[in-house]
């Protein structure tokens, strides 16, 4: 708009600069997540180089019909056609998404509770004003370095390491020497000695994937911890030094209360990448490589919807539907977290103010009239 003569108003250039956003979330973020939700609906799969069956919507009788004919057959549409295979327990889609969710969620809790406890503890050691820790720069480099290094890379290491021939069955090996010529053990347990290919274990490769979680990660939670003890006020810490506190109960009576926050931040986040986990696990526990024992017990939500869309004839219904499942556990999970760690105290407050709002209004309506 102009105002005045010769005077124009460049404000309307501003959605030139933010029009690339939008125009990339639509295309990359929002179209996909609808198109998700619509496939999770159908029948949709690939059968050829170029050609596609479908999609095509369920019926309740279990047939289905052309997306172009859903009008026509509206009140007879089964929209949740693939969202009761998966919870069908005779249905082989059931015991495999089923089992990809256990998987998935026995292999973040392995690994979370030990990262927060140390990141948290790391945390309280660098920001404590009587330690005063020296080198602090290098040791917050050492502990975050795995946080930058690639999955891929990481993953090659520890398949190294615990491989047929790695450095750690070379050092069986040669504690298994090194007991027998010292008597330690008899002959027939020394022969009995075998190397273990650790990646195609069960339990063994399930419990490597979570440390490498954990250590890839420890060190990023240990920085978002830090930046939220850093922001309480140091008159806090003052005020319970000169009152005589000790550092235990100034850690739990004024850290962790006022650590909360950046705490379910850490919480939900770790959540949501713990429930999306995918690189480790699939570098680790490649079928072909890692055998049916290991691939089973570490193939997580999104690398059986890797392999459903992945496959000779790929399935992107039932994919889709997986994906929109691990949505909505997600969603839940959060929301039941933010619940459980709200601030009472300020929700009692908030009810206060807002009593004493309507006490007033209603005092000033009963003035009026």
């Amino acid at each position: 708009m102009k105002r005045g003569r010769g005077r124009v108003n460049y404000s309307r250039y501003g959605y030139f600069f933010v029009a690339p956003f939008f125009i990339a979330y639509f295309v990359f973020s929002l179209y996909p997540l609808l198109t998700t939700f619509y496939y999770s609906a159908t029948r949709y799969f690939k059968i050829g180089v170029g050609e596609y069956l479908g999609p095509d919507f369920y019926l309740k009788d279990g047939s289905t019909v052309k997306s172009a004919d859903f009008f026509a057959n509206f009140g007879n549409i089964d929209l949740f056609h693939n969202f009761k295979d998966i919870f069908d327990p005779a249905s082989a889609n059931s015991q495999a998404v089923l089992g990809s969710f256990r998987n998935t969620t026995i292999m973040w809790l392995i690994n979370f509770f030990p990262q927060m406890l140390l990141a948290l503890l790391l945390a309280a050691w660098f920001t404590n004003a009587r330690l005063r820790v020296r080198g602090q720069g290098a040791y917050k480099f050492f502990i975050y370095l795995p946080n930058i290094i690639t999955a891929a890379s990481i993953a090659m290491l520890f398949k190294t390491l615990f491989g047929h021939s790695g450095p750690v069955n070379l050092i069986r090996e040669w504690w298994n020497n090194v007991q027998f010529d010292a008597g330690w053990i008899t002959k027939a347990e020394y022969d009995a000695f075998e190397k273990i290919n650790f990646i195609r274990e069960g339990w063994p490769s399930r419990l490597i994937i979570a440390f490498i979680n954990f250590w890839m990660w420890y060190g990023h939670t240990m920085i978002v911890l830090i930046a939220g003890i850093l922001g309480i006020s140091p008159s806090l810490y003052e005020a319970a030094q000169i009152d005589g506190a000790n550092n235990t109960q100034i850690f739990y009576k004024i850290t962790l209360p006022l650590l909360k926050p950046m705490l379910t931040y850490t919480l939900i986040t770790s959540l949501i990448g713990g429930l999306q986990m995918f690189d480790i696990p699939k570098l680790i526990s490649m079928r072909a490589e890692a055998g049916l024992e290991a691939f089973n017990m570490n193939q997580t939500v999104v690398y059986l919807i890797s392999e459903r869309v992945s496959t000779i004839m790929p399935d992107y219904g039932m994919a889709s539907a997986i994906a929109i499942l691990l949505f909505a556990v997600t969603a839940v999970f959060g929301a039941m977290i933010f619940f459980m760690m709200r601030d009472k105290d300020e929700i009692e407050q908030r009810k206060k103010e807002k009593a004493a709002i309507k006490a007033y209004k209603k005092s000033l309506r009963g003035g009026v009239n």
